[in-house]
């Protein structure tokens, strides 16, 4: 069994790791994040310390002229990191919540099966791309940002796939960040659903992370994904904490 697990902390690093955004800048204990307006997690603001923050209330003015200088909506990712009051600010300035999302976290070492169906790719090329499109909407801009991440990324990863008779079926992104394995973007094609084809690729991809000195999975997985949630439970996974976003 691996030792302790990562605390709350390393695992909204890892989270910064594998959803990059090119243009960042902090402000106190804010970290605000911008691409190109597609996924929340890299086009929004996130807190890295619980701390009591006296100036709070102009540095989310300030982030929200950051964001519309960026043009892109203004976000913030709530999570247990967050200084006191900073909800209480958000939603005095119209804010409301939405998108809770469940960080998971389990020993990566049971999940490991390697399959020779699977393709390990440097890029996401447009079979990975096609298959991820069965999954869930993807909006141009959230397209674009998974075509500029191999430039990006400064950690290991890869875009795996998974075919029969020379088609792609499945899709999965993986990264290997030291000790901690990051999965994202898994789907199935709807017509090979309900196989096992999801639990396969993630085992594919848990031996490649496993190969580079990953010993846990972590993922994020939204509250209304009951599939992904029971999937990852059957796997060994557990929930650690919960996010949000506050848009207005």
């Amino acid at each position: 069994m691996p030792g302790a697990p990562p605390d709350l902390r390393a695992l909204e690093q890892a989270c910064l790791n594998a959803v990059p955004a090119p243009y960042q800048a902090f402000d106190g204990p804010l970290l605000f994040r911008a691409f190109l307006g597609g996924t929340g997690r890299a086009n929004s603001i996130v807190s890295l310390s619980p701390e009591s923050d006296a100036g709070l209330q102009p540095r989310i003015a300030r982030m929200e002229a950051r964001s519309a200088a960026r043009g892109i909506t203004c976000r913030f990712r709530s999570t247990p990191l967050d200084p006191p009051g900073l909800e209480a600010l958000l939603r005095a300035r119209g804010y409301t919540d939405h998108d809770e999302t469940l960080v998971l976290l389990g020993p990566l070492g049971g999940m490991v099966r390697p399959d020779t169906a699977v393709r390990a790719l440097s890029g996401p090329d447009p079979a990975w791309m096609e298959v991820v499109g069965t999954a869930e909407y993807q909006v141009d801009a959230r397209r674009a940002e998974k075509a500029r991440m191999p430039e990006l990324l400064a950690v290991p990863a890869a875009w795996l796939v998974l075919e029969e008779d020379g088609m792609a079926i499945a899709s999965l992104f993986v990264v290997a960040d030291g000790t901690l394995c990051g999965m994202f973007d898994l789907a199935v094609r709807p017509e090979f659903r309900r196989r096992g084809i999801a639990a396969r690729i993630m085992g594919a991809g848990a031996a490649w992370a496993a190969q580079r000195g990953a010993i846990w999975k972590w993922s994020q997985v939204s509250a209304s994904n009951t599939a992904s949630l029971a999937l990852n439970a059957r796997m060994g996974m557990g929930e650690m904490y919960r996010y949000r976003y506050f848009k207005r």
